[in-house]
């Protein structure tokens, strides 16, 4: 019978699922995760969120940045939403829909010029930010 190549010892490096795990991020993983936080703003706060409950624990740079996006991404994120719910109001709901689309273009334009500052290893600090989650 076959053994599979998951279980065996000369193919398992001991890296191999790291992301899962609860061992400390090495500085490349950690500044990745911090950037992925950063450009997840595109999508919205859910990414960071995501990042941020997964991570804090593993990687200082990935704490202090995810925590940074989702205080940024989650006041624009929460108003495009109400954007686009009223965007169903007959007449006017236009008006909503492009104030929910220009929303989104500011947040996703700030996300990716700090992911990549983010991802050069500097800190970001968006100007304008409520920083709700210490």
């Amino acid at each position: 019978m076959s053994q599979n190549w998951q279980d065996d010892p000369e193919h398992h490096s001991g890296r191999l699922g790291n992301v899962g795990g609860t061992e400390p991020f090495t500085a490349s993983e950690d500044r990745q995760w911090a950037t992925i936080a950063h450009f997840g703003g595109i999508l919205g706060c859910l990414p960071s969120l995501l990042v941020y409950l997964a991570f804090k624990d593993r990687g200082a740079f990935t704490a202090q940045e995810s925590r940074e996006a989702l205080n940024f991404t989650l006041p624009p994120t929460l108003a495009a939403v109400a954007l686009n719910l009223l965007a169903f109001i007959p007449i006017v709901g236009s008006v909503f829909a492009v104030l929910a689309t220009l929303v989104w273009l500011a947040l996703a334009v700030m996300s990716v010029s700090a992911g990549i500052e983010v991802n050069r290893g500097q800190p970001f600090r968006y100007r304008y930010n409520l920083r709700w989650i210490k």
